[in-house]
């Protein structure tokens, strides 16, 4: 027997490859199909089913592909209706993978539809449980993702979540192994471990939605306590899962194409494509073409992309190291961006000569910082998450998180401020947004919270009122 936990480390994801006699199942796949037919072929096996969880919102799966490259029918759980040919599986039916058995456990409540799979061995001994988005390590999926009827409000979901984890999930033995659908850095939770591999045991034991003495009442309050907006792509994904998509392979041919910058710009000035530079935040610091936004491929590129971008139908135009142009790509398409129309050839030296406007951000030190604070009265903007702000930030810094700039942007200052975020990469992407939007008067804080900390300059913490 085997089981492979694939992880993505941007999308904090987790897809499943299990093979057992030759034959092998794979759950909730990245649309990048080939490492799991790949990986198939490499132990002369065969991929027998594709399993989804639910319809995913933050990512789009590679189900479809998968399924036309390999001939193996995609399962989803009870109540799903996606729009192609599927086996939408009945509870607790269950599917032969070699001599081991795949059980549906139907358990609804982060959406309708969402299934957990339980692995049995020969003698059918629970093993193992595949809970998508139903159980985290340290959290359960938010109830408010679901495409649902106007009269399910994510209450009425968040009391479905109570159930099923306890009528389905909870019973069973400690020593099962939970292989979830996400750790910690996915929007899908708010509480999520770094770990990404547990025994449910442990998670009875440590879990705060698993306390045997919780009311569904409780588990209702805390579950949807908190929960802040999703990212305006995620109906995008859920809707791309569930009618199909475009073939990755054809993506990429259409990221191949080249472009001057200068046509580029040209583009860019006479419709509402984007000029996408996925550089080093230090390169676009240095020069970049003049409104062209950045998010790096170093940080968490997609989910960036998704919460920046907002609508999946964005012509992008793409800034990158010829040698990194699929990388860019792949990573776009993971999150349904499929609408790109190539690359830009050249370096800054070329760009410059060919008369393309190039513009430059200014970015100083935490050790600056503190020198100018001590003489100036500028404020300081902290674009981190409010919990990162709440936890501890520069005294009298103002909080206007990255996620919701595109809404914040008439907030900023109107002098000169400083700008900084917790390590310097969203920094530079609010910076870009910024200044597409015709905000220059500010300074970017190289590295950061974590530099600023080092230094003199006065930090306090969040302290809420009801504490006092």
């Amino acid at each position: 027997m085997k089981i492979e936990q694939l992880y993505t480390n941007c999308l904090a994801q987790g897809a499943y490859y299990i093979e057992h006699n030759g034959e092998a199942a794979v759950i909730d796949p990245l649309r990048e199909v080939d490492q799991y037919i790949e990986l198939a072929e490499s132990h002369g096996a065969k991929i027998k089913f594709v399993f989804e969880t639910h319809f995913h919102a933050d990512f789009v799966s590679g189900h479809v592909t998968l399924s036309e490259k390999t001939g193996a029918p995609i399962v989803f759980g009870p109540m799903a209706d996606p729009h192609f040919d599927c086996i939408v599986a009945q509870d607790n039916q269950e599917f032969p993978i070699g001599g081991l058995t795949i059980q549906v456990l139907h358990t609804p409540g982060h959406t309708m539809e969402s299934t957990t799979y339980l692995l049995l061995d020969e003698s059918k001994k629970e093993l193992a449980i595949f809970s998508g988005d139903t159980l985290f390590l340290g959290d359960v999926g938010r109830p408010d993702l679901a495409q649902k009827a106007a009269s399910m409000t994510q209450e009425d979901l968040a009391g479905m979540l109570y159930d099923s984890l306890r009528t389905k999930i909870m019973t069973l033995p400690d020593e099962v192994v939970v292989y979830p659908g996400h750790g910690a850095g996915s929007a899908c939770g708010k509480n999520m471990s770094k770990e990404t591999i547990g025994l449910l045991g442990e998670q009875k034991q440590t879990n705060y939605a698993l306390r045997a003495d919780m009311s569904k009442d409780e588990f209702i309050q805390e579950v949807t306590d908190g929960l802040l907006p999703p990212p305006a792509y995620f109906p995008d994904n859920v809707n791309m899962n569930k009618t199909g998509y475009m073939a990755v392979d054809h993506v990429l041919e259409k990221g191949k194409t080249v472009w001057t910058a200068k046509d580029a710009c040209a583009k860019q000035a006479a419709s509402d494509a984007i000029i996408l530079d996925v550089r080093h935040q230090k390169d676009f610091i240095a020069g970049h073409i003049k409104n062209s936004i950045f998010i790096g491929l170093d940080g968490t590129f997609a989910p960036w992309v998704g919460a920046v971008l907002k609508s999946v139908q964005q012509p992008i135009i793409l800034v990158a190291p010829v040698e990194r142009v699929e990388e860019a790509v792949t990573r776009l398409t993971r999150v349904g961006f499929d609408n790109i129309l190539g690359h830009i050839e050249g370096s800054l030296d070329d760009w410059k000569s060919a008369g393309v406007a190039i513009d430059t951000l200014d970015s100083i030190s935490a050790n600056e910082l503190a020198e100018r604070l001590n003489s100036e009265q500028d404020a300081v903007i902290d674009v981190r998450k409010v919990s990162e702000y709440q936890s501890e930030h520069v005294e009298k810094a103002l909080n206007l998180p990255l996620d919701d700039i595109s809404d914040l942007v008439n907030q900023f200052p109107k002098n000169h401020f400083f700008v900084h975020c917790a390590g310097g990469y969203r920094s530079v992407i609010a910076a870009s947004i910024l200044k597409r939007n015709g905000i220059h008067n500010f300074t970017d804080i190289a590295g950061g919270f974590a530099a600023i900390r080092d230094t003199s300059i006065p930090k306090t913490a969040y302290i809420c009122p009801s504490t006092l």
